[in-house]
């Protein structure tokens, strides 16, 4: 791919062609008002790494013709992991709820308008997907990436977290591409269709804009990691032990803080993948936890468990579906 956008470019030429850069300079904590500057000096005055910008920049123009092999050699893995971060931030804290907030003004909640109250729901689903992927990122992967950085082996292979997160793109692609069917097919026209077919564009701006980070999360993003997790591995980098959290001092019941964790997500129904996913550990740790409970308590059961959490006031039991 021919690089469409230099470092001796002005930074406004580029917003210009395409409005996307919006987003970009956004997530790199550069400001509007740079005049005439290039790209190269709103970056060095920002504090941005210059390479890695262009490398972004050109990867979202052309994401389809991208030579990652090339682009690859052209990114600091701390400013790419910084603009991810900030990608995050953006769609939790404000992307997905602007549109939540659209989405209340356009819908009929009144008179117990059922298909209203099930398309809210469906939204709110797919923005607590996100935000749960995206936290797994924040907590997970780059932790593991920060740990390489410093010329240590993690414990588990990065081979082992590109398939839970890669599992987790395909699943938030179908929500909100099930989510737009919906709208676009089963929502009756009323007096705000003006403001639902505004929703709808934002919905379908908001998909383009996961689509293209979460391809550069599985292309550009994977291959620095791969390559630094290589470099690490052929100095002779230290592997990881288990983290310290595993290693919990228990309380005065004898359970470590985790484990209190592990019951309540078992109170609450979920199986030992969904609550590896959600406290960002193994599951062959949320197994070893359970195992040591069992052992601790000498109860087996949920229902057991569930009885347990209640009288010791790890849950509530109004929150508890009997």
């Amino acid at each position: 791919m021919t690089e469409k956008y230099h470092d001796t470019d002005p930074m406004s030429d580029v917003i210009s062609d395409d409005y996307r850069m919006l987003q970009i300079i956004s997530r790199f904590g550069i400001k509007l008002g740079f005049g005439d500057q290039t790209v190269g000096v709103t970056c060095r005055n920002a504090g941005v790494d210059v390479s890695t910008f262009l490398t972004i920049v050109n990867y979202v123009k052309d994401a389809a013709h991208a030579r990652i092999g090339e682009m690859v050699e052209q990114v600091d893995v701390p400013a790419l992991i910084a603009y991810l971060k900030n990608s995050h931030s953006y769609f939790v804290d404000f992307r997905l709820p602007g549109i939540r907030r659209k989405l209340l003004e356009a819908i009929d909640l009144s008179s117990g308008n059922r298909l209203a109250m099930l398309i809210l729901r469906f939204y709110d689903e797919y923005a607590q997907e996100v935000e749960r992927h995206m936290s797994f990122e924040n907590n997970h992967v780059h932790p593991y990436v920060e740990t390489l950085l410093q010329g240590r082996l993690p414990a588990e292979s990065f081979r082992s977290i590109e398939e839970q997160y890669d599992d987790q793109h395909a699943s938030m692609e179908k929500s909100i591409a099930e989510l737009k069917s919906i709208i676009v097919k089963y929502y009756p026209s009323d007096s705000n269709a003006a403001l639902m077919g505004e929703v709808l564009m934002d919905i379908f701006m908001t998909e383009e804009d996961l689509l293209t980070h979460c391809h550069m999360e599985d292309t550009l993003f994977a291959e620095c990691v791969r390559r630094l997790e290589q470099k690490v591995r052929r100095q002779g980098g230290q592997p990881v032990s288990e983290p310290a959290e595993e290693k919990s001092e228990p309380c005065n019941n004898g359970l470590s803080e985790r484990e209190k964790e592990i019951i309540v997500q078992v109170v609450k129904g979920l199986s030992n993948k969904e609550i590896a996913e959600t406290l960002f550990i193994s599951v062959n740790t949320v197994m070893t936890h359970r195992r040591n409970i069992s052992r601790k308590l000498q109860i087996r059961s949920a229902a057991g468990l569930t009885i347990y959490a209640i009288v010791n006031g790890l849950v509530n039991l109004d929150d508890v579906q009997l």
